[in-house]
């Protein structure tokens, strides 16, 4: 029996060891805001170092493939983690699952380490893709197993889990970005690879908290459906070589071909599942109906992430040709432009307890998911119209203030509130019963959708055209915010009760 009468001392001193969370919390928490360490230091400095190799004549693009390239991998990254969620559920179970991506992720920080160049850069990106597919759904889903359903923890626990992930993500830039300043390249991610060996090594002396449902794949694969699976696993592989191969046939072997392939690839894939998901048998028409409304809020969270994700890209090109660092103050004279990556983790740490405190507050009087995605769109639209000005008014070949940064990153976090954990949540609602990790899926290959339109937006940006730029993409945004607003009571029609 579970009542706590039944528990030994031990037991109850597990479930409450880490402020008032089971034991196996600060383990999840640790590991989580090491491999963010590890990604975000690793992701500050991944497109100045893509410049370095361009200048020293090891790769052979201009900045705005460099761009592209970095856009892409991020979309890759999250496009993994719907193989890092099946191998989990149906191979090797959560914690196995959890820890090989971390291996390969430490791996892929370590090649980067090394002075390998370009062939080093690419093989280095293929573990990291890899491995956090395998990492980051896992570790989310082995906090919701920690509590019981009822469990009144459950919220907290979760808070202070996300906590941990943007700890990492803030202090990550600032520290790796200055020891690539002060020792190289090289250096600096060798700091990322320390950050996710102690995230290893804090799990796994820290798994024995955690609860024995991880050791095992939920809905392990059985005998009959090896085969079939195998089959599909080679089609795919075939299929995928012969496109590489015809590609290569008709002399479109470049970089820039390879990553139209991969965002053709990244845009398709939801919207098959769109389309098996409103034509399957197993989803009623209920379901079917809350589908339908699921589609303008995953189109608005696409863009959303498409102008959310520019933080490590455009804004990070901003801060190293367009920011006056000379007149910063003596006790900020550190301050790298690699280290505006840590704004994004900041202002979410700051708004976090204003939003849970406002929702809370409001409580069923707040807006519903539709509204609310509107709202967050026309944020992150401001957040470039904002950055448009200086260029504006002063032209683009004059450096500026860094609050113009600061103050893009203030906007667009707001919508990132508005956008962000409401989406999970609507995602659990909308999701038909056959369909729900599925689903869950879906809303991670949003930002997988959003990224790789950014490897085809993010090479029209230059210092020519940054005005343009910038004004057209927000005011894009602004406009869509506002359509949406009028589509509300719409959506919530077929969203059938849901809010």
């Amino acid at each position: 029996m579970d009542s706590a009468e039944n528990k030994t001392p031990e037991d109850q001193k597990k479930e409450t060891a880490f402020f008032g969370q089971p034991r196996g919390l600060r383990t999840l928490f640790m590991t989580e805001m090491w491999e963010r360490f590890s990604f975000y230091g690793m992701k500050a400095i991944l497109l100045f170092y893509m410049w370095y190799l361009i200048s020293a004549g090891q790769l052979h693009v201009d900045r705005a493939t460099a761009a592209s390239i970095m856009a892409i991998y991020v979309s890759m990254v999250y496009l993994a983690g719907a193989l890092g969620g099946f191998i989990a559920d149906r191979i090797l179970g959560e914690r196995r699952t959890v820890f090989w991506g971390g291996v390969l992720i430490m791996v892929g920080h370590i090649v980067l380490a090394l002075p390998g160049g370009t062939p080093a850069l690419f093989g280095a990106m293929f573990f990291l893709i890899v491995g956090t597919g395998l990492l980051k759904p896992n570790v989310s889903s082995m906090v919701g197993s920690l509590y019981k359903a009822d469990d009144p923890r459950r919220d907290s626990g979760f808070s202070i889990f996300v906590f941990g992930i943007n700890l990492g993500s803030f202090l990550a830039p600032m520290l790796v970005g200055w020891t690539q300043t002060s020792f190289g390249f090289h250096a600096g991610f060798s700091l990322a690879a320390i950050g996710m060996f102690f995230g290893l090594i804090q799990f796994h002396f820290g798994q024995k908290d955690l609860s024995d449902e991880t050791l095992y794949a939920p809905d392990p694969i059985q005998q009959e459906e090896i085969r079939p699976l195998v089959f599909k696993v080679v089609f795919v592989l075939v299929a995928f070589s012969l496109v590489i191969v015809l590609m290569n046939l008709m002399g479109w072997n470049s970089i820039d071909n390879y990553i139209n392939l991969l965002t053709v690839v990244a845009v398709l894939l939801p919207i098959s599942y769109f389309v098996i998901m409103t034509t399957s048998p197993k989803v009623t028409s209920l379901e079917r109906s809350r589908v339908f409304a699921y589609i303008p809020l995953f189109l608005a969270a696409v863009l959303f992430w498409a102008i959310e994700e520019q933080g490590s890209i455009v804004l990070a090109t901003f801060a190293a040709d367009r920011v006056n660092y000379a007149n910063l103050p003596a006790w900020l004279s550190w301050f790298k432009p690699s280290m505006f990556q840590s704004m994004n983790p900041f202002f979410i740490m700051l708004y976090t307890p204003f939003f849970a405190w406002l929702w809370t507050a409001w409580g069923k009087r707040q807006p519903s998911a539709p509204l609310k995605f509107s709202v967050g769109l026309m944020f992150a639209g401001a957040s470039f119209l904002l950055m448009s000005i200086p260029g504006y008014i002063w032209g683009t070949d004059l450096k500026v203030s860094p609050l113009w940064l600061v103050g893009s990153w203030a906007l667009v976090i707001i919508g990132e509130m508005l956008i962000s954990p409401v989406g999970l949540s609507v995602t659990t609602k909308l999701a038909p019963h056959a369909f729900m990790s599925q689903m869950m899926s879906m809303w991670f290959l949003s930002s997988s959708a959003g990224s790789a339109l950014n490897a085809q937006l993010v090479r029209l940006y230059n210092p020519a055209n940054e005005v343009g730029y910038f004004f057209m993409f927000g005011i894009a945004s602004v406009i869509l915010g506002i359509i949406l607003v009028f589509m509300v009571p719409k959506i919530n029609k077929l969203m059938s009760g849901v809010r």
